[in-house]
């Protein structure tokens, strides 16, 4: 398309609207890629909101790149994002390492170590998580 994407700005989560207005699509379009690409998991709170992480924004930008100006089905789409992941940072896939590079490592992922298994999966281990959640609620209530 002609117009460039506006800058990301330097924020942990972004709302759907501001992902909306950020990658130039739909609030309903970004709900439908969420069950179209598997890779697309926006944290979710209180009644459903949806909270996007800058690796997301970037993700979602890469999906409009290759539905919109690439042409590619849904299923291309989703193949493509899938071997761009699975091959990382590869010399056929120069053109997508803003995107390879800002998702998650093995060792931590905004800072905090240990909260992701397994690379570039953005999957996490909920009950390593829910531990450490219960330690540090521990450390800070009062008693």
């Amino acid at each position: 398309m002609g117009s460039p994407l506006p800058s990301i700005p330097a924020k942990r989560y972004f709302t759907i609207g501001e992902v909306a207005e950020l990658c130039c699509v739909k609030p309903h379009v970004l709900r439908y890629w969420e069950q179209e690409f598997t890779q697309l998991r926006p944290m979710k709170r209180r009644g459903n909101r949806r909270y996007y992480q800058h690796h997301e924004v970037l993700m979602i930008r890469r999906i409009r790149d290759l539905l919109y100006d690439q042409g590619f089905t849904i299923s291309g789409a989703r193949n493509r994002l899938q071997e761009i992941v699975h091959a990382g940072s590869s010399s056929e896939l120069e053109d997508d390492q803003e995107f390879t590079d800002s998702l998650p490592s093995a060792i931590e992922m905004n800072g905090v170590p240990g909260l992701l298994i397994g690379t570039r999966e953005m999957a996490f281990d909920s009950h390593a998580v829910r531990k450490e959640l219960f330690e540090i609620r521990a450390l800070l209530s009062p008693g």
